[in-house]
């Protein structure tokens, strides 16, 4: 027997009975994105390897041990896009969007090679914001009030969210100078990983999930004491603002993210319910990569949630209620089965929005009959050779009670325009 073919470990399909949780979320993110005025933009999935180079860093884990990256014909290096700020900062800069203040967001699949475990894959899927141009921190503000709304909006409750300041470039250079002298310090209780970013990335250890250094981390040096007067206006301000909005936050000097390009605020929102993997929205402050990657200089703010993760709390919560076919057309007869998908068409012409399943494959009027009941609609269309002739259909209540009724072919639209 030939050996079936599965899908790649860490990739999965979406199959139809769970996608009501991933258009629910994806719906409700748009809605609450357009209403803050946000545009989307849409890239490839495929990007120059050099892009994530030069804006995630070339010693982080995702650039380091983790893209899926391939020569194609041409002997280019290209790579699978890890994340999505760099490609949306890339499509600024190339097609002129930074001449004015952008609000801008996207959605769709990232890749990463990781060892796969729950909330955790190497096809992942994430909605993200990018803003272009505006250097204050109500901005910053607004994208955290942003993603509160969509919690709401959603029914996601519990959530803790956690703050920081990275400060910039040369105060996280005096900082990370003592750090690493700490570090040095505890060098023989360090694990491989540590070890390994001491020198080359010596903030990604604070951010590391190996309980045997949280009494190190604990005692390390805190960022937040080496902020110049500008950080510390700034995060203060975005304080202010989460203060007047009432938003609970933990401000987490740990909290250093995993991308080379941040600098200033933060933030990542957490849950409990889903184990070691709980950040759910992480984002911040990146003023410098515009110009890193070829652009003018340009203030930017942004964050990334991850849709899996989201969709796996939904799921504890009640399913949300999908709608069935308004009415599914059953047609008996050759003549009836030829002239049914025109009638469906012109039902559609006249009603765009009406659910209609239109009967294909054949069969009995019985089995036909069950298919349509099975189906969930609330009316089934019997369209037979009698029916056919005199312009009419039968209409029969299937979720409740009620004879089955004629109604002419011209009146359809106008039967459903009075019922749904």
């Amino acid at each position: 027997m030939t050996q079936t073919i599965q899908a790649i470990r860490g990739m999965h399909d979406i199959l139809p009975e769970r996608i009501a949780l991933w258009q629910t979320l994806e719906d409700r993110a748009r809605a609450v994105l357009e209403g803050y005025g946000y545009q989307e933009i849409r890239t490839p999935l495929v990007e120059m390897t050099d892009l994530f180079e030069r804006s995630i860093g070339e010693v982080t884990d995702i650039v380091e041990k983790e893209m899926y990256s391939f020569a194609d014909r041409n002997g280019d290096r290209l790579s699978l896009r890890p994340e999505g700020t760099a490609s949306c900062v890339r499509a600024a800069v190339e097609h002129g969007l930074l001449a004015t203040p952008h609000r801008l967001w996207y959605r769709g699949p990232m890749f990463r090679h990781e060892r796969p475990q729950q909330g955790r894959y190497r096809q992942f899927h994430q909605i993200g914001v990018e803003v272009f141009g505006l250097p204050g921190p109500d901005i910053d503000q607004e994208v955290v009030l942003l993603t509160r709304r969509l919690w709401h909006t959603l029914g996601l409750g519990k959530l803790r969210l956690e703050i920081n300041s990275l400060g910039e470039s040369d105060e996280r250079a005096v900082y990370r100078h003592e750090l690493v002298s700490y570090l040095e310090g505890h060098r023989e209780r360090l694990d491989e990983d540590s070890l390994r970013r001491l020198h080359s990335n010596p903030l990604r250890v604070l951010d590391s999930k190996n309980p045997d250094l949280e009494p190190v981390i604990a005692e390390a040096p805190r960022i937040t004491d080496y902020l110049g007067e500008a950080s510390r206006e700034h995060f203060a301000g975005f304080r202010a603002g989460l203060d007047a909005a009432g938003i609970d936050y933990v401000i987490n000097p740990r909290l250093v993210r995993g991308l080379d390009y941040y600098n200033r605020t933060v933030f990542e929102w957490i849950t409990d319910a889903l184990g070691t993997q709980g950040t759910v929205c992480a984002g911040g402050r990146y003023d410098t990569l515009v110009a890193r990657l070829g652009g003018r200089p340009t203030p930017a703010v942004g964050f990334a949630l991850g849709v899996e993760r989201l969709v796996a709390l939904l799921a504890s919560a009640p399913p949300p209620v999908t709608p069935g076919p308004d009415a599914y057309l059953i047609a008996v007869g050759d003549g009836p089965r030829t002239q049914a998908l025109s009638i469906a068409e012109t039902l559609r012409d006249a009603r765009p929005d009406l659910r209609l399943i239109c009967h294909c494959g054949g069969g009995s009027f019985k089995s036909q009959f069950k298919k349509a009941d099975r189906s969930g609609a609330r009316y089934a269309l019997v369209l037979g050779e009698d029916e056919a002739a005199r312009g009419v259909v039968g209409v029969k209540p299937l979720r409740a009670q009620g004879e089955q009724t004629e109604v002419a072919l011209d009146q359809l639209s106008d039967f459903f325009t009075a019922r749904c």
